[in-house]
């Protein structure tokens, strides 16, 4: 009865997405929340909910994360125009603009190293990918904040979060599609270490 209202669960179209991309679907029991594992050469890319506390409410977000090895420090922010409007300037990182106007007009980008991000970012291919994500917003972060996972000097994340439990099967294949090509694009520009980090999400 409540398939019929509310459709599938989660944990149905996460389980099928595994099948589809070739990912595994862990179900790790009543007192944890199943999570989708996918492999890509040497990373593995991890998906999952979470839940944050707002004073006496709290929220549920989808999240993707994979944690690599970061050759020189990159750091980036990438998202829609009024995805963040309430928010203010990140810190250590800047307002950036490429040379593409298009780009520069749907999209914010904030990091250290406008060189860099515009050699990933002339890849036709990752631009297309960036546009078909639905709310997208992609960042390197060094960790997961003060009550997050800390990880081993030399080691960042690329991450995703948006609010609410994602069940589009589309936009979260396309998600994944977008971090395997992010990641090719950090070793192609020789800002990643194409080599397992040895950390387990």
């Amino acid at each position: 009865m409540l398939r019929s209202i509310f459709g599938p669960s989660k944990d149905e179209i996460w389980s099928q997405i595994a099948k589809e991309i070739g990912g595994e679907f862990i179900d790790n029991g009543f007192w944890k929340k199943n999570d989708l594992r996918y492999e890509h050469k040497e990373w593995e890319l991890l998906l999952d909910t979470f839940t944050r506390s707002h004073g006496k409410s709290s929220s549920t977000y989808t999240r993707l994360r994979v944690p690599f090895l970061n050759k020189d420090g990159l750091k980036f922010k990438i998202y829609r125009h009024g995805f963040f409007s309430s928010i203010g300037k990140f810190f250590g990182m800047q307002d950036l603009e490429i040379r593409d106007r298009r780009f520069n007009e749907n999209y914010i980008i904030q990091g250290n190293n406008l060189q860099k991000i515009e050699r990933l970012l002339s890849n036709s291919k990752l631009k297309v990918l960036f546009e078909m994500v639905p709310k997208v917003n992609v960042e390197i972060k060094k960790d997961e904040g003060w009550f997050g996972k800390k990880y081993p000097a030399g080691v960042d994340v690329l991450y995703f979060e948006c609010l609410g439990t994602v069940k589009d099967r589309e936009h979260l294949k396309l998600l994944f599609r977008l971090f395997t090509a992010i990641l090719d694009g950090l070793v192609h520009i020789d800002s990643a270490y194409e080599d397992d980090p040895k950390l387990k999400l």
